[in-house]
């Protein structure tokens, strides 16, 4: 066979491979390509402990967007948002004087916009309003009373001009318990007020109250609070709000507020109406936080106030699964030991 003869029949044959091999990657399709993403099936999310989100029922979004922005939901303490799970706080009363005594009105609107009107209870009351100013001196609790159409009153004096922090906390019916905030501006001079040093004694009314427990970020810390007067230990304080005390926490810097939980309950056959009261706090991180105990005794109830500091946060246990990691040169590296934290 010539040697033009010889190529025609080479190249043939390079078009007889070529063509056998397309059609053998078009039946198993595209090397290496990533497998499509399918949709968690709801057995698997059960599997885990979890619902189908509703970003996966209603925004046809996969779990992979919708679950870590609900894990960072979840995480975010109360108060910091006017907005949240769809309920937003809606300040009705626009001018708040200094020193004077102002029928302030606001809402709480549902997802579908419309004004709340079915709350559970808490602590014997539908809301509870919290104000305090935002270099965390000036402290309220308040209970707004219940008027038509969803709009909710309470009487509100701001002592002095500067800027406040409003809080609604609330458990809609139906929905989850949770806590708005919205600022709130008292026109005039302002001179925001040093953050009051850490203490564990508070004065108050001619009554001591005594902080004992620290806060450790990511645990639950016991934290009990002895009420005295005249040197002598307090022990017929009066139920307020179903305990013999209520506790409000609040960071510093942001105002994030946090459920503090009391231990027990009158009549219960083992709660005492003091001199101690105990609580279960569990605070995100370190920092300083204001500590804010209403307790009711002769018929009046009185606030102590502390600053408390959370020391620094354990570290996280090491994962079962976790296996040593290699430096550059090729040797494992050390083991660190990790000291678990509780719930």
């Amino acid at each position: 066979m010539n040697t033009p003869a010889k190529l025609v029949t080479y190249v043939a044959g390079l078009a007889v491979v070529f063509g056998a091999a397309l059609g053998v990657g078009s039946a198993v399709g595209e090397v290496g390509a990533p497998p499509q993403a399918t949709a968690p099936s709801e057995s698997a999310d059960a599997s885990h402990g979890e619902s189908t989100s509703h970003g996966d029922q209603n925004g046809g979004q996969n779990s992979a967007t919708t679950k870590p922005a609900q894990a960072a939901a979840q995480d975010t303490p109360g108060g910091l948002q006017v907005s949240q799970n769809g309920y937003t706080l809606t300040p009705l009363t626009a001018t708040i004087k200094p020193g004077e005594p102002t029928d302030f009105a606001f809402t709480v609107t549902a997802p579908d916009g419309r004004p709340v009107t079915d709350f559970q209870v808490q602590h014997d009351k539908k809301v509870h309003f919290i104000v305090v100013s935002r270099d965390l001196t000036i402290f309220q609790h308040l209970h707004p009373e219940e008027g038509a159409n969803g709009v909710w009153t309470v009487k509100l004096t701001l002592p002095e001009a500067g800027v406040y922090r409003a809080y609604a906390d609330i458990f809609p019916t139906g929905a989850s318990a949770l806590t708005l905030g919205a600022d709130l501006f008292a026109a005039g001079d302002y001179a925001p007020k040093a953050l009051p040093q850490v203490s564990r004694t508070a004065e108050v009314d001619g009554y001591t109250v005594t902080l004992d427990g620290d806060l450790t970020p990511g645990k639950s810390s016991k934290l009990t609070l002895k009420v005295s007067k005249d040197g002598k230990p307090v022990t017929d304080l009066q139920p307020y709000l179903g305990a013999y005390g209520h506790l409000v926490a609040l960071r510093a810097g942001d105002l994030a507020y946090l459920h503090v939980h009391p231990d027990g309950e009158p009549g219960d056959g083992k709660t005492k109406p003091g001199p101690e009261i105990t609580f279960y706090a569990e605070v995100p991180s370190t920092g300083d936080y204001r500590l804010f105990l209403d307790f009711q005794h002769d018929g009046t109830v009185r606030t102590a106030d502390f600053t408390a500091r959370a020391g620094q946060a354990a570290a996280p246990a090491a994962s079962p699964a976790a296996t040593p990691s290699a430096d550059p040169s090729g040797s494992p590296a050390s083991d660190h030991d990790s000291t678990p934290h509780g719930h």
